[in-house]
């Protein structure tokens, strides 16, 4: 564990952001937030995927304006009106993505943004790039062509330029989802060198354990709302694990006043020898922008709510999409018995297996076709609603029209184009779609995300009644709240691998946020 910087003198408070608010359309997604970032401090911020860290740090980034409150810089009020503008602050961040440009050399990168009629001053670069690297202890090819480097490289790269222009304040987003363990310790050594030279850090993480071991300060995020913070001295009186299972309880405690009404009640889970679906040894390569699957094994039995907890990004999308067929994964798929690895998309819906996508109107549905064609997309040229080729629109419409009343499609026509509705009735007509003939096991991809209450509820009324009817599921989501009220296991995701399954017992909730932080259960 890297120490925390000891309180020899005061620290400075370089910024303060007083009860802060910004809103979106149907959402406050930071809350009358307060916080003092201080020279020579490491300020951690922890929370779970919608707590409003990234909206933060886009005010702090300029990239987004408060709506209420204040921010102020050194002791005076100011609006961050533009990145420009932060870096003029001395505030630099390094987003979770890389930045940089590819085809361009390291130096390149570096000079990007100078003023356009200067010649590129290459020699005073390189001059103050070796004194920098050599102070912070870091190793930076400036002759590299950037998409050569690896993802720490591209970091430590990111970090240069942010010290380049003079930073007081350095904002690391996320900065370790995509790096190896080394790299993890490498970064972490370098913001400690960072606060040491009087910088402020603010490092934006989920992983509780590199918040305890890199942190001066950890501030905890939820709902928008700041819930808690632990300081240097708290931090140093007490020991590790009081600190973390204070923070796990921060973060992962019921919430008060949440308008979540589904409770989960135990129920009875057919016993059986034969699983309605086994996969075993799932693996996915790697790819930019998601860390593929990693010897992903589980069952689901008949009537079985699986509960797929984690923070976003931790491969829980090409877990889905390699179930369905989107992906092709090595490793088996077994439904009903039987094995369904190495069927097409197509053929796996026949056997049984539906997917219901997170993006509803990019993936899911077809905006300016009516409603009733929505509904048979996925069989298109088949019978009963194709003949030999041909579309069958009476009886399209006519079984539309059944299904617009069963799963309470509010549409003025089943010819109304679906990009019309409102996102409720759109993720009614995948419901309709997936559950119609034949289904034996539902994949939900964040069934609930973007409704409003009324359709949240509604859509988890009816995974309970698809489990009822003696189907499985598999829900993926990451709402706590919500994998809690209806799932009978779960199984937490980080890095692309399942880092453990929880039974949905009392003590479900501490179990899967010491998964979800990166700690064992």
């Amino acid at each position: 564990m890297i120490p925390p910087s000891q309180d020899k003198a005061a620290k400075p408070d370089i910024i303060v952001l007083d009860q802060v608010t910004k809103r979106f359309p149907g959402v406050v997604a930071n809350d009358s937030v307060s916080l003092t970032i201080r020279g020579g401090e490491v300020h951690v911020l922890l929370g779970e995927n919608g707590a409003g860290k990234s909206t933060l740090i886009d005010m702090l980034s300029g990239v987004q304006q408060p709506d209420g409150g204040r921010i102020l810089v050194d002791n005076t009020e100011t609006r961050i009106s533009s990145p420009r503008h932060a870096l003029s602050l001395g505030i630099g961040t390094v987003f979770q993505h890389s930045m940089l440009v590819p085809s361009l050399t390291v130096a390149e990168n570096l000079l990007l943004g100078a003023p356009w009629w200067q010649r590129p001053k290459f020699a005073e670069l390189r001059s103050r790039a070796a004194a920098i690297s050599t102070q912070l202890g870091m190793s930076v090819d400036l002759d590299a062509l950037t998409s050569s480097l690896s993802l720490g490289e591209q970091q430590q790269v990111e970090i240069l330029r942010a010290q380049l222009r003079n930073s007081r304040v350095l904002i690391l987003d996320e900065s370790t989802s995509m790096l190896t363990p080394q790299g993890i310790a490498e970064l972490g050594a370098l913001m400690r060198r960072l606060a040491d030279r009087g910088q402020a850090v603010i490092f934006i993480t989920h992983k509780l354990k590199e918040a305890v071991d890199f942190g001066d300060r950890i501030s905890i995020l939820k709902l928008g709302r700041k819930v808690g913070e632990i300081g240097p001295d708290h931090m140093r009186s007490r020991g590790e694990a009081e600190v973390i299972s204070g923070v796990v309880e921060l973060m992962f405690g019921k919430r008060s006043g949440d308008p979540e009404t589904v409770q989960h009640s135990a129920r009875h889970v057919p016993a059986s020898a034969d699983a309605l679906l086994a996969v075993r040894d799932l693996n996915l390569a790697p790819a930019p922008g998601h860390p593929g699957l990693a010897t992903i094994s589980f069952s689901i039995a008949p009537g079985e709510v699986l509960g797929i907890a984690g923070i976003d990004g931790n491969g829980q999308k090409q877990l889905a999409e390699a179930l369905a067929g989107q992906l092709h994964a090595s490793g088996s798929i077994s439904l009903g018995g039987t094995e369904i690895g190495g069927l097409s998309v197509g053929q796996r819906r026949v056997a049984g297996l539906r997917y219901l996508t997170d993006d509803r109107l990019g993936e899911g549905t077809v905006g300016s076709f009516p409603v009733a064609m929505n509904f048979f997309l996925k069989e298109v040229g088949s019978p009963p609603f194709w003949l030999r080729g041909f579309e069958r629109r009476s009886a399209i419409e006519e079984r539309a029209v059944e299904l617009i009343k069963q799963f309470d499609v509010r549409t003025p026509s089943p010819r109304t184009p679906v990009g019309r509705l409102s996102g409720g009735n759109i993720q009614k007509v995948l419901l309709g779609r997936e559950l119609a003939d034949g289904a034996k096991l539902i994949i939900f991809n964040k069934p609930t995300y973007g409704l409003d209450l009324a359709n949240t509820l509604a859509a988890r009324e009816m995974i309970k009644k698809v489990a009822a009817q003696g189907l499985g599921v598999l829900l993926i989501s990451t709402d706590l709240e919500e994998i809690l009220a209806l799932s009978d296991r779960i199984a937490v995701m980080d890095a692309g691998r399942i880092a453990g399954v929880v039974e949905n017992a009392d003590n479900a909730r501490t179990a899967v946020g010491r998964l979800m932080t990166g700690l064992a259960a």
